[in-house]
């Protein structure tokens, strides 16, 4: 079965950022096929961010969604009260698969789960932290 990686919406500003191609970056670093996930509260978040945005926000959301063609957009259920972020945790949990984000919050309550995260190190590689027991 292939490794799913759900994708936080900041995780897509990295390469107009730092000129880091995230795909062949996870690639490398999970060695294994993989498909990266983009859950539908974070796409309707870049959608949001790319029409009200500031405009450089507005011009990173617009490459970002470029970006998210080369993922799965997957509908997920949504209760009353969840953030984009208490969306992403839950799914890793229940799929049991790590999270590409930037995000220090998001990474913290992560990590407080044992959830697996990737994010980018000296603006210049994906690194991993955690793993599933």
């Amino acid at each position: 079965m292939t490794l799913k990686v759900i994708l936080d919406s900041n995780f897509l500003f990295i390469p107009p950022q730092f000129q880091v191609d995230i795909f062949e970056e996870l690639k490398k670093l999970l060695n294994q096929q993989f498909t990266p996930v983009l859950l539908h509260p974070t796409y309707q978040e870049l959608l949001r961010i790319a029409e009200h945005g500031a405009p450089k926000l507005r011009r990173q959301a617009a490459l970002a969604l470029k970006l998210a063609e080369k993922c799965s957009i997957v509908s997920v259920q949504t209760y009353g009260g969840e953030n984009p972020d208490d969306v992403i945790l839950r799914m890793a949990k229940e799929w049991r698969c790590p999270v590409a984000t930037n995000d220090r919050e998001l990474r913290k309550r992560l990590r407080r789960e044992g959830v697996p995260t990737i994010f980018l190190r000296q603006r210049a590689y994906l690194t991993m932290e955690g793993f599933f027991h």
